[in-house]
């Protein structure tokens, strides 16, 4: 069934992620830091922009977020203009912003105080994964707000999953950025070593992929990673960001990270290359330097 729903922030994961909702036949209405990007969407999509979180909120049963960190997330929905104030009791807000575990219980805590049901729902999948409606998603909060929201979701999911309370969802996506850094790396390294021992890169991952070292990083990146291609993808400057985020809850949990902590250092070499805004396989850059 249609629903009135909100999306608060139009980044490059937010835009078609709203869009499938709009495709869904569900009557949305859009906030962005940047009106000219809500407009946009507008104009392509339908639906309205509003002003403020709280103005895109008011009346929406489900009001969904994709913003940057976790003083954003806080803005659009606990903020002077967020959209707590304006949802009405038994309405459900669904964070899909990559943030602290910390956070997603703080803002279930502010939910539930107000009568709202609330959802941590981190994203994996990249750019291509929103455009192409087939996200990866992980969710934290209770079962009667995650059921509501699991049909509105998928509009943009191949892959939706229940991980425990709030906050759960937000500690899966550690888990999984935790996995892709480390692959990154081996798989950067792999390449670099077939380069130096004179070996056609592509044939050796041709092979290889179709055994026991097989991934998507591995299948998806490998190409531009040796052609030196990095304008793509999920950027250095936001996986950092995650990896700050792994780091800081495992000093809390007490998880040992060795190879994660390495690999965000080796993130920031590539940050002082220039490479903020490459793609994550541009690990094997700072090899080949």
């Amino acid at each position: 069934m249609a629903e009135k729903v909100a999306f608060l922030g139009l980044g490059v994961m937010g835009y078609p992620m709203a869009g499938h909702l709009a495709k869904a036949g569900h009557e949305v209405t859009v906030y962005n830091r940047t009106a000219e990007r809500a407009a946009g969407w507008v104009a392509e999509h339908g639906g309205r922009a509003a002003a403020t979180p709280a103005e895109a909120a008011r009346g929406a049963r489900f009001v969904f977020a994709c913003v940057g960190n976790d003083d954003d997330a806080r803005q659009v929905s606990t903020g002077e203009q967020g959209a707590f104030g304006a949802m009405e009791r038994a309405a459900i807000y669904i964070d899909h912003t990559t943030a602290s575990a910390e956070l997603a219980r703080e803002l279930d805590a502010a939910a539930r105080e107000r009568g709202l049901g609330f959802v941590d729902a981190p994203v994996s999948g990249g750019q291509a994964g929103a455009q192409n409606g087939a996200l990866t998603v992980m969710a934290g909060g209770d079962q009667a707000s995650y059921a509501a929201a699991e049909p509105i979701i998928a509009a943009y999911a191949r892959a939706v999953r229940l991980m425990g309370p709030a906050g759960a969802g937000q500690l899966t996506k550690m888990v999984n950025q935790i996995c892709i850094a480390g692959l990154v790396e081996a798989l950067s390294e792999g390449i670099h070593f077939a380069m130096k021992a004179g070996l056609d890169p592509e044939a050796v991952v041709d092979v290889i992929s179709k055994g026991a070292a097989q991934s998507w990083q591995m299948e998806n990146r490998y190409k531009t990673m040796i052609a030196g291609e990095f304008n793509h993808g999920f950027a250095v400057d936001w996986m950092r960001k995650d990896l700050a985020i792994c780091l800081d809850e495992a000093r809390v949990n007490g998880a040992h990270l060795p190879i994660t902590a390495l690999v965000d250092q080796f993130y920031a070499e590539v940050q002082t290359m220039g490479g903020n805004r490459w793609d994550t396989s541009s690990l094997i850059a700072r090899l080949q330097k």
